[in-house]
């Protein structure tokens, strides 16, 4: 079962930025145990099939997805995006969720802050956040960011469920102490609040050819099948250590 959050067309510009901040992604791609080359769907991009969703049995956690265009899957099917890709590697894996795609296109920390009350009344067990990026890209104090960031967690900590947090890069054009600055939030929050954490959630992704769309700002089918890769593995963890389902 997925369940989607209304994408706001008014925000495609910004959400454009997100992607430019996962530019500065260059690295390889890591060996996750999770494959992704079969979750990418067809080879050719303008397709519009999609791979089909899962089985999730009743009673199966259910995880929420707050984040940005990344999030989305902007300019992709639901199914292609990153969040999708999660559920049908651990679905075959034997560890279903219910998927709740709470990706915003052009979002903000702030956005997910006033979303997050309204987001803890889906019961949800375990909250991924990928926020931050579009905030980094304005430029806007780390110190905010991060305070933002933080109330989100703890609001989501304090109403029971888990919190998995993606690590954001941004491209070195903003300024190596920006960026550094940036960057380090998210360990700092990791450590601190310990979270369970994907310090880089799109190695291999931004700048690497095949894994962007034609705009080159947005993860193409096989980005978010290698993003999916990424995170697949600390999910996994994080779903045994939930306590048995009594939903």
């Amino acid at each position: 079962m997925v369940r989607l959050w209304p994408r706001s067309l008014l925000l495609v510009l910004a959400s454009a930025l997100t992607g430019c901040g996962s530019g500065a992604e260059v690295d390889a791609p890591r060996a996750t145990g999770f494959s992704p080359e079969s979750l990418a769907g067809p080879s050719d991009e303008a397709s519009t099939r999609s791979p089909a969703a899962p089985e999730i049995p009743a009673g199966a956690p259910r995880v929420v997805f707050l984040g940005d265009s990344i999030a989305a899957g902007l300019h992709l099917e639901p199914a292609q995006a990153f969040p999708a890709v999660v559920q049908r590697l651990l679905a075959a894996e034997g560890r279903p969720f219910e998927l709740v795609n709470a990706g915003v296109s052009g979002d903000t920390s702030a956005g997910g802050l006033r979303r997050i009350d309204w987001l803890l009344k889906q019961a949800p067990d375990v909250l991924v956040l990928e926020l931050g990026g579009n905030d980094g890209l304005r430029g806007q104090p780390v110190a905010e960011i991060e305070a933002r960031l933080r109330q989100i967690v703890e609001r989501a900590e304090g109403a029971g469920v888990r919190v998995l947090l993606l690590g954001v890069r941004l491209p070195p054009s903003l300024g190596r102490e920006y960026v550094s600055a940036f960057e380090a939030l998210y360990p700092r929050l990791a450590e601190e609040l310990e979270l369970a954490f994907v310090p880089s959630f799109m190695q291999g992704v931004g700048g690497v050819a095949g894994m962007m769309l034609d705009d080159g700002l947005h993860p193409s089918r096989a980005g978010h099948a290698r993003i999916g890769a990424n995170v697949a593995p600390a999910m996994a963890e994080l779903l045994g250590e939930l306590a048995p389902a009594t939903r």
